[in-house]
């Protein structure tokens, strides 16, 4: 430390400070590396430096950052041309340790390396053929180099700071005559300065390992999430993969929208990482659906659909009917009274018996199928039926529908029961805790609310809060009309088909006008033409009809 004048030392102990003060807000890897490489040059006043990080496979040193002031280089970096340097070897061809390049020897010694003259027989120990091909390449001449490694809280590499031809300090009359500066050996000092460098980036860059390694894992986990629902619901897992989608082109329409109540509405790249975080999990809580409910193609599935024991009661009782019929030919014969019209008599009967057994069942397994709106009459019809009564196997008298087929059968809308409705709505309720539940870093603090308000509406009657339009962020505002959009489109839905894009359009517009959707975003939504690009991509072609924009309800072009 006597090697330098105390002003000296307390410049390089203000820029170690500089240093922490930029490693606790730098959050850019390659920015942070390069503020480095260029801090030590500074320290040591040296020409030229280079980073080194260990490849993927850990088995060389890449060339990260290479800065060269003489030549006037700079490649790597956030700033710099690409790299044209090969990578150093850390192991030979028979898997040994390349100690002969010094770069490979303090990343496996973990020792500092400090050369005084490269071109002196004592600095023979090392292999300086690179360096020293590179100068005459360039016409160059390196001589000084200091080498330090830099290592995590464990002992793991993570690179390797390289320094060359530390500069004497040249006084005014010598930068006026424009005289080179006199290239010196790296002195104790600087070695040490630099190590303590290198140890407090090498915590920083550690520090952001972790971090990168714990968003990776949340977003593994997320897909984890994912990946459960769709091995679960093929037809939810697609639908969880296209809304962040959908909810992510209309923010950007809307993040560039310039004019309107939406104009101040901006995302930036942390707001972004949110939403799309939101939009992945925004029906997690379908993990814990059933299968029989969130998948119900038909109004009697559960685990199967029981239309099929429909269809054998009816072949029981065209059976019975035929028996019957035999019975009475049989006891006419026997009685010696089976005239013609007696038979034709009971050949008639048994025709309109099964003639109206056969109507009804096709008339039950049409009602099976659900729609958008089954008639009073129908339902009646529906209840009419269940009180035939049939004999079972046990000869047991039977209602031929019990109180859960007739309830099923006489669904008005969809193939949902009000309580298997409120199932699929408690979805929501199970995301929202779900998500609750979890201690997200702040930047990722509104997914629950993002995630659990997209089926909340703009005048209150939404679920499960029955929040209003101005309690519910824009984000939340915009996944509703992507999640609804989605659903309607979507054409593997096993209880239902997609709809045309320009009926989608007319709905989703109604939706802008009774409120249920934003109306503004709507509009974006429209004017953008999100639809229309998300649609031609991902949407069936023959879903895709011409879409009059004039007549789209609550939208003026």
């Amino acid at each position: 430390m006597q090697e330098l004048s105390p002003s000296q030392i307390a410049q390089r102990l203000n820029l170690l400070t500089e240093l922490s003060v930029t490693l606790g807000k730098s959050h850019d890897t390659d920015t942070l590396l390069e503020y480095i490489l260029q801090l030590a040059k500074r320290m040591t006043n040296a020409d030229g430096g280079t980073l080194y990080r260990p490849s993927d496979d850990r088995r060389a040193l890449d060339f990260h950052i290479l800065i060269n002031d003489t030549l006037g280089i700079h490649q790597g970096g956030p700033g710099g041309e690409p790299i044209r340097a090969p990578a150093i070897p850390l192991f030979d061809a028979a898997g040994a340790p390349n100690l002969s390049a010094v770069a490979a020897y303090a990343a496996h010694s973990g020792e500092s390396v400090n050369v005084a003259d490269v071109y002196q027989p004592q600095a023979e120990g090392f292999n300086f053929s690179g360096m020293l091909n590179f100068d005459r390449q360039r016409q160059y001449h390196s001589k000084s180099i200091l080498t330090v490694p830099m290592r995590d809280h464990e002992g793991e590499l993570t690179g390797v700071l390289q320094l060359v031809n530390a500069r004497a300090p040249q006084t005014d009359a010598e930068i006026d005559a424009n005289e080179g500066a006199t290239i010196i050996a790296f002195n104790q000092t600087d070695q040490r300065f630099i190590e303590a460098l290198a140890a407090q980036a090498s915590v920083a860059l550690t520090h952001q390992r972790l971090i990168a390694q714990l968003e990776e894992l949340l977003e593994s986990l997320v897909n984890l999430i994912n990946i459960g629902i769709d091995e679960k619901s093929p037809y939810t897992g697609r639908h969880c993969q296209f809304v962040p989608e959908l909810t992510m082109r209309l923010a950007e329409a809307v993040h560039a929208t310039k004019t309107g109540p939406l104009a101040d509405f901006r995302m930036t790249d942390a707001d972004r990482k949110e939403l799309w975080m939101a939009g992945l999990l925004h029906d997690c809580g379908k993990i814990t659906t059933p299968v029989h409910v969130v998948d119900k193609a038909t109004k009697l599935e559960t685990i199967f659909d029981r239309i099929a024991l429909v269809d054998t009661r009816y072949e029981v009782l065209e059976r019975d009917a035929t028996i019957a019929a035999l019975e009475q030919k049989l006891a006419l014969a026997t009685s010696n009274t089976a005239t013609p019209a007696a038979l034709a008599d009971i050949d008639q009967a048994l025709a309109a018996q099964q003639q109206t057994l056969r109507a009804e069942r096709a008339f039950l397994r049409a009602a099976n199928v659900g729609g958008e709106g089954m008639a009073p009459a129908d339902q009646q019809r529906v209840r009419d039926i269940g009180t035939r009564t049939w004999t079972d196997m046990d000869g047991a008298q039977r209602q031929f529908l019990d109180a859960d087929e007739v309830l099923n059968l006489s669904i008005q809308y969809g193939t949902l029961t009000a309580d298997e409705r409120k199932i699929i709505n408690n979805h929501i309720s199970v995301t929202v805790r779900m998500l609750e539940a979890l201690p997200w870093p702040r930047h990722l603090r509104n997914v629950p609310e993002y995630a659990g308000g997209h089926h909340e509406r703009m005048d209150g009657k939404g679920y499960p809060r029955g929040l209003t339009g101005d309690q519910m962020s824009v984000q939340a505002r915009l996944m509703a009309i992507a999640d609804i959009f989605e659903a309607l489109t979507a054409c593997d839905r096993p209880y239902k088909k997609g709809k045309m894009l320009s009926e989608s359009i007319d709905i989703l517009g109604k939706f802008a006008l009774n409120g249920h959707i934003d109306p503004q975003l709507f509009d974006i939504f429209i004017r953008s033409k999100v639809y229309l690009q998300f649609a031609q991509q991902h949407v069936d072609p023959r879903q895709i009809d011409a879409v009059d924009e004039s007549r789209i309800p609550g939208y003026a072009p």
